[in-house]
């Protein structure tokens, strides 16, 4: 996608539900605010007890901040055109409702008539309001009591208020929802050495080709798609960033054409990463977590689209190939692999935080196949769950890995059920992200895992 269009005016909305599914009424709600606002970030979803009428159904209630070139009024108007529309009719002040939309700000207006008020009147004494809008906009300051969101949220004692589900992500012309299903990401190998054989750049028609393995990938149940001109495998050459973009945008701008998004670029180059998102790409999966190009967490905070930070330890000097198998790496075990993982993504996630890159923009990964030896990669999958004390949505790729091959001395086109087993797992352990080569099978995969360790609400885990 291009980056986000900057409009005029800041705003804030909240959302509340208890009708009906409210969870999807918010995520409907969600959908139809992008036509009036440039939606920045969403909070986690909260149950809170009702006000004022209290003998009615839980709400749900989120806030979603960003940009507008509506009026106040325009704003208010289209707000409550979607509350009609999802079939809100009129009924007491505070009672049970499909949907309710209600703006919280619009820059420092101060603004009291008929019509509307503005900062929302008592807001700032609602913990159902306060608690998302610190989420999201903690640095907003109420310009009548000159204090911030987050100094007013931490004022009000959370009772009657419990997380329901996680943030969701805005990602090219929607967003993603975390904990209701695992995210299927396809593989789009644009090389003509992917070390699973699958690379698309053997041929004059290798645009046609990744479309059509596009298509047949969000056929199949993909939720993203990751397309990469640099082969990541363990040993590969670098590809000067003219030629990976040569290969990847002609793709790339055909993938936007079809609106088969969200797309991803996989990339650690700043010029390809920029002249990706500029083709429709709508976040980007560097394998050296920003640190192989210094300019990159500048410029991710600057295109305004997500990130994938990813634990990568590999050493040219450690690697140790088998004609059948495949490279793999070797070396001193780390006493304690997870931890130290655990603590590079923390102090990469600092790293775009002080660059301008805000935390509800930041996928990790644990880079499982890179720079670890077998058993780390098999002690990383078990103790995946421990990474999700860092407080991000997780994206894992053990898809054909030479860990798997070495486990079950396979080479690469014999790894589909063991790729499965570590899918399940890894699902099992609390990854939101899988990325895949073989999408329909790990697609089925992926559901029968949900259903068995995804029975919520609340969609916390």
């Amino acid at each position: 996608m291009p980056p986000l269009r900057r409009r005029k005016h800041r705003v804030g909305i909240a959302l509340g539900s208890n009708l009906g599914d409210r969870d999807a009424a918010l995520r409907e709600a969600l959908e139809r605010l992008l036509e009036i606002v440039e939606i920045e970030a969403v909070s986690s979803f909260y149950e809170t007890e009702p006000v004022g009428y209290t003998d009615q159904p839980m709400f749900l209630n989120a806030v979603c901040v960003g940009t507008t070139d509506h009026s106040p009024y325009d704003l208010l108007t289209a707000c409550k055109a979607i509350e009609a529309a999802m079939g809100r009719q009129p009924g007491p002040r505070w009672g049970p409702r499909p949907i309710d939309l209600d703006v919280l700000f619009y820059d420092d207006l101060c603004l009291d008539d008929e019509v509307l008020t503005l900062p929302h009147p008592r807001m700032a004494e609602r913990a159902f309001v306060m608690t998302p809008l610190a989420e999201v906009a903690p640095e907003w300051r109420h310009p009548r009591l000159g204090r911030t969101a987050a100094d007013l949220a931490a004022g009000l004692p959370a009772v009657g208020i419990r997380l329901w589900a996680r943030a969701p992500m805005r990602v090219g012309r929607g967003f993603l929802y975390w904990g209701r299903e695992t995210l299927v990401m396809g593989i789009l190998n644009v090389t003509p050495d992917s070390f699973s054989g699958d690379g698309l750049l053997k041929g004059p028609g290798w645009v046609e080709a990744a479309l059509e393995q596009a298509r047949r990938f969000k056929a199949a149940g993909a939720h993203l798609l990751d397309v990469g001109g640099e082969s990541t495998r363990p040993g590969a050459e670098p590809v000067p960033a003219e030629e990976e973009m040569r290969r990847v945008l002609p793709v790339i701008r055909r993938l936007a054409e079809e609106g088969l998004g969200p797309i991803s670029i996989d990339t650690y180059k700043v010029e390809v990463a920029r002249a990706a998102v500029e083709a429709g790409a709508d976040l980007i999966n560097d394998v050296w977590a920003m640190r192989a190009d210094p300019a990159m967490a500048e410029t991710v905070a600057e295109l305004g689209v997500p990130i994938v930070l990813m634990d990568n330890r590999s050493r040219r000097e450690a690697v140790v190939r088998d004609p059948r198998l495949g490279a793999r790496y070797e070396g001193a075990v780390q006493e304690d692999i997870v931890a130290a993982v655990k603590a590079h993504l923390q102090e990469r996630v600092q790293a775009a935080r002080a660059a301008g890159i805000p935390p509800y923009r930041i996928i990790l990964d644990p880079g499982l196949g890179f720079g670890k030896t077998v058993a780390q990669n098999l002690e990383l999958i078990d103790r995946l769950g421990e990474l999700r004390e860092l407080g991000f949505p997780i994206l894992v790729g053990p898809s054909r890995k030479s860990f798997i091959g070495y486990t079950l001395n396979l080479p690469p086109e014999e790894r589909l059920e063991g790729t499965a087993a570590v899918v399940a797992l890894c699902i099992a352990r609390g990854a939101d992200i899988i990325r895949v080569h073989d999408v329909q099978a790990m697609v089925r995969v992926a559901r029968m895992a949900d259903a068995i360790v995804r029975r919520g609400p609340p969609w916390t885990a």
